[in-house]
């Protein structure tokens, strides 16, 4: 999915995904110390991490990959050096937190118990 060599952060702090590229890129300068139209991709959740999205700059643009699971939660890194604003991840992780599988040293399980609501019909 991701080409090798490419670079993937995953912001530490969780993030109000309502904004678009533009707020996004500037989490990324401002934030993140990053280059927006880099070559490096930008993992950002909300702060339930039941939806995430991924900015990367594809030579012609900005693009967004946004998801968001049907249950459970997505699971970031374990291992964060203090006041770190991002942590590097492989493409392989990636696919894991993208699929809300437990990445490697994630000890917590996902929240199968979260329902949706359902409304009675008379």
């Amino acid at each position: 999915m991701v080409p090798n060599g490419v670079s993937i952060y995953v912001a530490t702090a969780p993030v109000d995904l309502r904004g678009g590229f533009d707020r996004l890129s500037g989490i990324v300068a401002e934030g993140l110390r990053g280059d927006p139209r880099g070559t490096s991709l930008y993992v950002f959740v909300n702060k339930r991490r039941t939806r995430v999205k991924v900015l990367f700059y594809d030579r012609t643009g900005h693009c967004i990959l946004y998801k968001r699971l049907d249950r459970g939660t997505f699971r970031l890194p374990t291992v964060i050096e203090p006041g770190s604003s991002s942590v590097a991840i492989s493409s392989e992780e990636l696919a894991l937190l993208l699929q809300g599988i437990n990445l490697p040293g994630e000890k917590t399980p996902r929240n199968p118990s979260r329902k949706k609501a359902t409304a009675k019909i008379h």
